[in-house]
């Protein structure tokens, strides 16, 4: 099932800080005391990546990709992963006009600025590959003819870790394609009682769509991102730690460098959301679970803490 709503955008001014405390706060009030998350989020948005949440049901996987969708403008689409969905759902076809007795091209989902691929395990690998070109080139390929996409597309797909029957597992080409990995979890008492709270008189159930981000600001704050300076030391180190997943034991399947050249974009991101105009090895580590944990392949024996012993390993540049 493809739904697509239009949010309204307008021209704005230069972004900056007041842009990013907007955008904290719309992605909080979808996601109450999940201030963490919130920052990764919007981290793996400036870094131009794309996420992938998985979770248990019900605990605010669709409320925030649509929360996020609504916050950065433009326009949204969002697909419900079926496994009866077919690329051409995605990517869009091409159908003949009896009028003018041409084909003509309807564009897919995938041509929206925010898609959210929910529950994008339920649907067959054939339809999953549809997504690869767009996440990778930010470009579709259909019919031959190669059509771009917006330039800050985002994807953000979800998935039920509990729920194998009917399901098929992401193959690791298409988990690379993903920036971040990332679990929102229960919830605090408090946090639930002001749920409780909000929701009475609250007949619709969804958090505000009003834009966060005018038109054009968000490419802004993507390129902001892309100059924030990384020292000759902390990409040695980021070398370094891609390195030491392809030798170690648990690891069956180590580090790309495209995942470091994600890995290092995600760390600018970071330390820009702290208002510094350069990265620190404690940036590198703060994201290191996310990046890694949606990319490194562990032997089936892997005990967890593996991505903690590989920062513990490797020697912090001074």
């Amino acid at each position: 099932m493809v739904e697509t709503m239009e949010c309204k955008m307008s021209a704005g001014a230069v972004p900056g800080t007041g842009q990013i405390d907007r955008l904290r706060a719309a992605l909080n009030r979808a996601l109450r005391g999940k201030g963490r998350v919130v920052e990764q989020v919007i981290a793996c948005l400036l870094a131009r990546g794309h996420l992938l949440l998985e979770d248990l049901p019900g605990l605010g996987k669709t409320t925030l990709a649509k929360a996020v969708a609504g916050a950065v403008g433009g326009t949204f689409a969002r697909v419900q992963c079926t496994p009866d969905l077919l690329p051409g759902d995605i990517t869009g076809f091409s159908i003949f006009n009896q009028k003018t007795r041409e084909f003509e091209f309807q564009p897919g989902p995938v041509f929206a600025d925010v898609l959210l691929a929910d529950e994008i395990n339920r649907t067959t690998p054939r339809t999953q590959s549809a997504l690869l070109e767009a996440m990778a080139e930010r470009q579709a390929t259909v019919d031959n003819v190669r059509r771009t996409l917006a330039p800050t597309f985002f994807v953000i797909a979800t998935q039920n870790p509990v729920e194998h029957h009917g399901t098929y597992p992401l193959p690791e080409a298409q988990l690379d394609r993903f920036a971040m990995k990332l679990s929102v979890g229960y919830p605090d008492r408090g946090d639930e009682l002001d749920l409780l709270a909000a929701a009475i008189g609250d007949v619709t159930g969804e958090p505000g769509s009003d834009p966060s981000l005018t038109e054009g600001e968000l490419a802004a704050l993507q390129a902001q991102v892309a100059r924030v300076a990384v020292q000759p030391n902390v990409r040695a180190y980021l070398v370094d730690l891609g390195r030491a997943t392809r030798s170690h034991p648990k690891v069956t399947l180590g580090l790309s460098p495209r995942g470091l050249l994600i890995w290092q974009r995600v760390a600018q991101a970071w330390a820009f959301l702290k208002d510094r105009p350069f990265v620190t090895p404690d940036d590198v580590q703060d994201v290191a679970a996310p990046v890694l944990g949606v990319r490194l392949g562990l032997a089936p024996d892997a005990a967890g803490g593996v991505i903690h012993h590989l920062l513990e390993a490797v020697s912090v540049p001074v």
